[in-house]
């Protein structure tokens, strides 16, 4: 993006995702509400999960934290080669790492991640690699694999990050156009989320759906979940990225890519011989929507998310945002899919008022229908509410017990799944709005000394927007 955009972007009056929910400053939040902090050794089983406020950030060569920073896209990124670079995380207007905080080694905080899904033209065949980020100025403690791409190949390019803006920089003067890569509307970025080339993809994936190339399966039936009230007809269907009863105030957001690290705050991708590589190895992850689905919510209800093979791990099957969206759009119509919202604020315009043309953007690029009358009758700001406060109440109460057994994302946010699910969704109530439009809290809670809820009660009883 244009350098002059920068000063317009920085003035902007939006809270950082720190401020918008009770835990405190250390404890930064993603998930929608928080911020990926799951650390742990490398390896692929169950990571240890750590709040940030414990996971520490030594190596940080700066006591400054931006909460914006620049990420660096290779030329030719759609490429095998341009795939294999890696990308660099520095600091915005010509900021450097260690000045601004724009460090991976600073991930809980700033961490970047990448990732790409491809689809093969020919066969209907998907697949996924996750790019390397690392911090500019330093070499990966690994080379990435280069991936073998299809002949016939389309690749979407999503980025997560655990700040509050990420903005694309070129690592050429046309990197970004050959991508076709956008980080929102001029000088009114979309936040922590970028993408290059989604419009394209889900296009070609889409047709090649209707004409019986790609099949996307069913989201399945959830074998331990307790089907609750108001659940749009879905009964015991599997949640996806586009269900109710999971999302929060800004649904749809960053990526399920990890990556390693190693004492000197080098990064490297995590596959299976990176990890042998580099034992004792931190493990990175960008806290997402995605990730709560793919590596929480499912396995607590018996689903199983949407797998390709991974290229960059000798295709291990793995997870990916434009996966889950495939899945989500197969499986929901979009007169009652969850979609993003005009009023969710990584899509809101300058002056922090609503814009639909940003909102279509972001949408097009995760595949996601545009405003229109059909979309709104359960998007729109107002129905978004009802059916995020009326469904996921419902859902998350009816599957208490389940969830009460299920660890944390986030155990500075909630101790449980289950107190974290009702705390997340306290805030995406306040952090939308909702009150605006005649409806109530459902959720209370009880918060021990750090911030985490403890205990959570929910009001289920149907509310109707009114104004």
């Amino acid at each position: 993006m244009l350098s002059g955009l920068r000063s317009a972007r920085r003035r902007r009056g939006r809270n950082t995702r720190t401020a918008r929910i009770a835990v405190p400053a250390a404890a930064v939040v993603a998930l929608g509400l928080t911020v990926g902090i799951v650390v742990g050794t490398s390896g692929h089983g169950t990571p240890k999960l750590r709040s940030a406020a414990s996971s520490g950030s030594a190596g940080v060569s700066s006591t400054a934290v931006e909460d914006t920073c620049d990420i660096i896209v290779p030329a030719h990124p759609l490429t095998a080669k341009g795939l294999a670079t890696p990308y660099q995380l520095t600091g915005p207007a010509g900021g450097s790492p260690a000045a601004t905080g724009c460090q991976m080694v600073n991930s809980v905080n700033l961490g970047a991640y990448v990732q790409a899904t491809i689809l093969n033209t020919q066969t209907g065949a998907l697949s996924v690699y996750n790019p390397l980020v690392i911090t500019a100025g330093t070499e990966p403690a690994v080379k990435p694999v280069v991936p073998k791409l299809p002949k016939h190949a389309i690749v979407t390019i999503d980025f997560g990050f655990n700040g509050t803006f990420l903005l694309q920089e070129g690592a050429t003067a046309d990197a970004l156009a050959q991508g076709h890569c956008t980080d929102g509307m001029p000088g009114s970025p979309f936040g922590q989320v970028s993408f290059c080339n989604g419009i394209n993809f889900f296009s070609e994936a889409f047709k090649l759906e209707r004409a019986g190339a790609l099949h996307i399966p069913s989201a399945g039936i959830a074998k331990n979940m307790v089907p609750s009230a108001g659940s749009l007809g879905t009964g015991r269907q599997c949640p996806t990225t586009r269900s109710f009863e999971m999302v929060d105030q800004d649904p749809s957001d960053n990526v399920t890519t990890k990556y390693l690290m190693n004492s000197a705050g080098q990064t490297a991708q995590d596959n299976t011989a990176n990890a042998a590589r580099m034992p004792g190895a931190q493990v990175l992850v960008n806290g997402s929507d995605n990730a709560l689905l793919d590596d929480f919510l499912d396995p607590a209800l018996g689903c199983t998310p949407l797998m390709a093979p991974d290229l960059g791990n000798h295709g291990m099957m793995t997870t990916s945002q434009a996966l889950d969206e495939l899945l989500a759009s197969g499986n929901t119509q979009p007169g009652s899919a969850a979609l993003v919202p005009e009023n969710d604020e990584m899509v809101l315009g300058l002056g922090n008022s609503p814009d639909t043309a940003k909102t279509d953007l972001y949408r097009a690029e995760i595949g996601q229908a545009p405003v229109d009358g059909t979309t709104d009758a359960n998007s729109s700001p107002a129905m978004f509410c009802q059916n995020m406060m009326n469904i996921q109440t419902a859902f998350i109460a009816a599957n208490e017990k389940t969830f009460a057994a299920w660890p944390s994302p986030v155990p500075t946010v909630g101790d449980t799944l289950y107190t974290f699910m009702a705390n997340r969704l306290a805030s995406s109530f306040d952090n939308l709005n909702c009150a605006n439009f005649g409806l109530h809290q459902t959720v209370s809670t009880v918060n021990n000394g750090g911030g985490a809820a403890t205990e959570a009660t929910l009001n289920d009883d149907p509310q109707t927007v009114g104004f």
